[in-house]
This record gives structure tokens, sequence and C-alpha cells, in this order.
């Protein structure tokens, strides 16, 4: 259905596969507007809960834009929801777990920072490279690197363009785990059902209150703020379903509504 991603999806999990092997997996326009089809239909999807986003081959999870296709002068409009169609995408309540199989480079660096969660194969290696060729991380990564893990530790990052290995990652912040690189899907998912084992209303609830949370300047201020997600939990029937299931000594029957 699509000629640069690749989509399965088990249950309630899709997974989103950038596949372009050949270039690393970089992105151009025409990847970011499948991505953003792809994450539309995720979004709308009812019986969609969370989303894990990786590279195809072994090399990469994505080395970033594509810079040949943007040498090559082609004049194509992406996505308003941005790189990948996901680093401007602001309002997604859906859990989204990065599985870092290789190289994350500008660009792909940004698609992991703009996911909830990041688990790397040990081969991982991440930068945001763009000033050695005259660009800015200017897809987010700029903005979200700092509010991760402080900015000095940021700008010592992006100032030197260095690489940085899964390993320091993990020192830093950014990411969440290390696993062998054949772990590293099976680990994704395990991390894909520690989530589902809670509510799917309560985790965007969760979700969505944290990140909008971070946007006023004091708590008193974020506590009294509305979360629509907070709105349709409390509606909900899973509201019934976890009390019920405590009380009956068994596990919950989550339904999503």
């Amino acid at each position: 259905m699509y000629e640069f991603v690749k989509i399965e999806k088990e249950g309630h999990l899709t997974i989103i596969t950038l596949n372009r092997p050949e270039s690393m997996n970089s992105v151009h326009p025409l990847l970011s507007i499948e991505m953003d089809k792809i994450l539309n239909d995720f979004e709308e999807d009812p019986e969609q809960w969370i989303g894990i986003i990786t590279g195809a081959g072994e090399r990469a999870f994505s080395a970033g834009n594509d810079l040949k296709f943007q040498a090559s002068g082609q004049k194509v409009q992406g996505p308003a929801s941005g790189f990948a169609g996901i680093t401007s995408r602001f309002n997604m309540v859906k859990p989204m777990i990065a599985a870092v199989n290789g190289v994350a480079m500008g660009g792909g660096f940004e698609i992991a920072l703009a996911c909830d969660i990041i688990v790397a194969s040990e081969k991982a290696v991440f930068a945001l490279p763009e000033p050695r060729v005259g660009l800015a991380a200017l897809a987010g990564g700029m903005h979200r690197l700092p509010r991760q893990i402080g900015l000095k530790r940021a700008m010592y990052m992006m100032l030197t363009a260095r690489r940085v290995s899964a390993a320091e990652g993990l020192q830093l912040g950014f990411v969440n785990e290390v696993v062998p690189h054949d772990q590293l899907m099976t680990r994704a998912k395990e991390i894909v059902g520690e989530i589902m084992e809670c509510a799917p209303l309560s985790i965007r609830t969760t979700k969505q209150t944290a990140i909008q949370g971070l946007t006023h300047a004091n708590i008193e201020d974020a506590m009294k703020a509305t979360y629509d997600q907070a709105v349709k939990m409390y509606q909900s029937e899973d509201i019934k379903e976890g009390p019920m299931a405590f009380a009956q000594k068994r596990k919950p029957n989550w339904q999503g509504k």
C-alpha cells in the first residue's frame, strides 16, 4: 500500500517501519506524506492503542533528511505534521515507542525524540549533525533535546554535532533502555505489553496531561487546566471496569471506550 513505509498490526499495536534501507531510511517529503497518512489512520482507529516506529535493515533507524533528494531540486511540499509526519504532531495522545536499531542522525534523531519512549539497540548512534552541512535541527531537535536532558548537556551535544552511543544516550537521559541488537523488537513489544496492562484512556490522559502541562509556567496552572482526554476517561466504560476488576480479583478487560 505504501512505497516507503511498512505497516504491521498486531492486535492493538501498530508497527511502523521506515523502509528505505538503501538510503539508510533517510526521509524525503514523499515518505513524510506517507507517514502523515499512516499516523492519521493510527490516531483515528479506535482499535489501535500503541505504536512502534523502527527502521528497515541492520544499519539505520533513519539517517535523517535525504540530502540527495534535496540537492536534486525536486519540489514536493511535506505535510503540516512535520518531518516524517510526526515532529509537528503535537496533539497525539496515543503512546509511541521508537525502537532505534542503528544510526539515528539529524531528522532520524528528531523522529525518535518525538516519541514517548526510546529503546535502543546497542548498535544505535545518535546525533544532530546538521551544522556540519550548513543546516540546523529545526524539526524539533533543538527544542526537544534540551527539555529532555537539560540545556547544558543538550548544548554540548548540539554545538559539537558529535555522535553519541546508545550507552551514552542512556546516561544522558534521552534513551530509556539499551538492549542487545537482536532483542530490540522483543523488548519494545514487552514494553507495549506493560503499557497495555493499563487502561488506554488513562494512558492517553497521562500523556496529554504531562506534555500539555509543561506549557504552563507553574504547577498550579497546569493542574487547573482542562484536558479533553481526562474528560473522555471519566465518561468511559473502562473507568467502571477498573474498580470492578480489582474488587473481583481479576485482570481488567479494557475496551478503550
